[in-house]
């Protein structure tokens, strides 16, 4: 395919409010105008670094070389699977493409059994949207959903909601194998021995860096593409999205984000430093996710103290600040608070404290 935008295949596409050309990014006539001529059905196995006034060489697997003045590597993540589970078993599912979304999008309707296996992002969007559609629907997780990303009190709050939408939730539980017939999955199997059936299993138990091709190539690899400030890995070789993991000017830390607004901006200070710039990355990262009739946004990063700043998470309307050890704010999350969060957004960009914002209420340690 052609550049498609991946957010939707777990909202919308799901749900089938869209169809899949309204994800698409570009045409191929926007491509031409723009001197791009992108290689569909193939994919690069190694990356050669050049020496001295050399360029970096791609090698397909074609058998083909595309040699380079600049290479960029956004090969993305791609997701875990189930240990022991064996491919192309009818019914065993994984989200990350469009053709994963359409595969999974033809299994999901009124009375299907369907089994969601983690409490992410991906899991509970998809566990929200198969119940819109009409499933059973089991979501199970060895931590509470979305905890490291949310802390304990808003995690709790979603459980409710997918609770009060009829989800059942099994937390604390882990999954020992795949039960199938005649390669068509029947249910799973828990590591307590307890056995449920579905008809459908969505593996969302994250993803990896698509870094195995770079092996020998002499590049760090460390959890992603390790980069500098700039997102340089090694002379006239850049890494952006996903699979980039930069070094944070502000904190010395090396850091990889999986987010939308990640994979954008991060593409913009590799190709203002390929025309000569001198930019640092130094995003604030955004992602956000749709369930049910929550729209949930969150600016930063997390940490384990949060507070209550407007309205209240059993309203599920609400707004909660994140600080670190200082009172300095780390992140912000609204809940059905676009307005508000955009506010706590600008505090959050200007260096405040807990202090400076009024009165708040903490909020369970995440």
């Amino acid at each position: 395919h052609l550049p498609y935008d991946r957010p939707p295949l777990s909202k919308q596409l799901l749900t089938g409010a869209w169809e899949a050309d309204r994800l698409q990014l570009t045409t191929q006539d926007r491509l031409a105008d723009l001197h791009v001529t992108v290689q569909l059905g193939k994919h690069a196995v190694a990356l050669a670094i050049g020496g001295f006034g050399v360029g970096p060489v791609i090698c397909l697997n074609d058998g083909s070389e595309l040699p380079a003045d600049t290479a960029v590597i956004a090969t993305g993540c791609s997701p875990r699977r189930l240990p022991g589970t064996q491919p192309g078993t009818t019914g065993l599912h994984t989200l990350r493409t469009l053709n994963d979304a359409q595969r999974l999008q033809a299994e999901l309707g009124v009375g299907r059994r369907i089994v969601v296996i983690g409490g992410g992002f991906l899991g509970m969007e998809v566990a929200a949207v198969a119940r819109m559609r009409g499933a059973q629907v089991t979501v199970i997780s060895p931590r509470e959903p979305m905890v490291g990303a949310v802390g304990r009190a808003v995690s709790a709050a979603l459980v409710d909601l997918h609770g009060e939408n009829g989800v059942r939730m099994l937390i604390g539980r882990s999954v020992e194998e795949i039960v199938a017939d005649a390669g068509r999955v029947t249910g799973i199997r828990l590591t307590d021995g307890r056995e449920i059936p579905c008809d459908t299993v969505v593996a969302a138990i994250g993803a990896a860096p698509n870094t195995d091709w770079l092996t020998g190539s002499g590049l760090r690899i460390d959890d992603g593409v390790v980069c500098d400030a700039g997102l340089l890995a090694a002379p006239g070789v850049y890494a952006a999205g996903d699979v980039a993991r930069w070094r944070d000017h502000r904190s010395g830390r090396l850091l990889r984000v999986e987010h939308r607004m990640h994979a954008t901006e991060s593409a913009a200070v590799v190709a203002a430093n390929i025309m000569g710039h001198d930019l640092v990355y130094a995003p604030v990262p955004f992602w956000w996710s749709d369930q049910y009739s929550a729209k949930i946004q969150f600016y930063g990063w997390p940490s384990a103290a949060a507070h209550l700043w407007q309205g209240d998470l059993t309203d599920r309307k609400a707004v909660v600040l994140y600080t670190d050890e200082t009172g300095s704010l780390t992140g912000v999350l609204g809940w059905n608070s676009i307005k508000q969060t955009r506010a706590a957004r600008e505090l959050l960009i200007g260096g405040a404290c807990l202090g400076d914002v009024g009165q708040t209420r903490p909020l369970a340690a995440g």
